[in-house]
């Protein structure tokens, strides 16, 4: 067994301080989706758009914000692996995964310390507030050219192509911390091949838990490492 796929949803991430967006009423921190999380909310009210992820970007920043066991496991499972056998798909727009040093990485939702120019699709790293009066990286004269490197509700998630090639071919599909609710992620257990190894490891049962060999359920920071260990005994480092 070498071809690994990893998925990760908030669940990982929850854990290292890093709020899930969608709370037990579907609201996103006190606002609909809609408002904050799609291209006609952006067009409708970009400063609370702007406001929003600046709020989120900022958390992400506070030094309290950090990789946990779950981001390390991880890290050091694709490390004892040749690079071409080992891809982490993540949901989450943080950095957590690359801080704990996971290389082959696709940020499937986007990245929160990047920004994207609503002109041209340049993306640009980036640290800071973004407002409408932020001028553009290239383009000073230009002011209110950049909007999160997210990718909201109704857009096209990122690399998709790289992400199908790989759940064809794999032969372990592990899916952590993921709710099952938000496609295409979660159809990505139907596109492994049938003798593949399907994980599931949850705080809770997903919407399709029927859909795996094995569920692990418990917090990912207890859970993710424990079945990392046991995967290396069992196939080797």
């Amino acid at each position: 067994m070498t071809k690994i796929v990893v998925l990760t949803g908030a669940g990982v991430s929850a854990e290292s301080g890093i709020p899930t967006f969608r709370a037990s009423d579907g609201l996103w921190e006190g606002h609909r989706v809609e408002e904050v999380a799609t291209p006609e909310g952006f067009r409708a009210n970009p400063e609370l758009v702007l406001d929003f992820y600046n709020q989120r970007r900022r958390k992400l920043l506070s030094p309290d914000v950090k990789p946990n066991a779950a981001h390390v496991a991880l890290a050091n499972w694709e490390a004892s692996l040749p690079p071409s056998d080992f891809l982490l798909i993540t949901q989450n727009v943080d950095n957590l995964h690359v801080r704990a040093g996971s290389k082959n990485v696709v940020p499937m939702h986007g990245e929160l310390l990047k920004a994207r120019c609503v002109d041209t699709g340049e993306v640009f790293p980036w640290l800071d507030d973004i407002t409408l009066e932020t001028p553009h990286p290239k383009r000073p004269d230009q002011l209110g050219r950049l909007r999160p490197h997210i990718v909201w509700f109704g857009e096209m998630p990122l690399e998709m192509e790289k992400i199908g090639e790989a759940l064809i071919d794999c032969d372990c599909f592990v899916s952590i911390g993921t709710s099952g609710k938000v496609y295409p992620a979660a159809g990505f257990v139907q596109m492994t091949p049938t003798e593949c190894w399907r994980v599931e490891i949850n705080l809770n049962s997903s919407d399709n838990s029927q859909a795996f060999d094995d569920s692990f359920v418990g917090h990912a920071t207890e859970q993710v490492p424990r079945f990392v260990d046991a995967w290396k005994k069992r196939y080797g480092s």
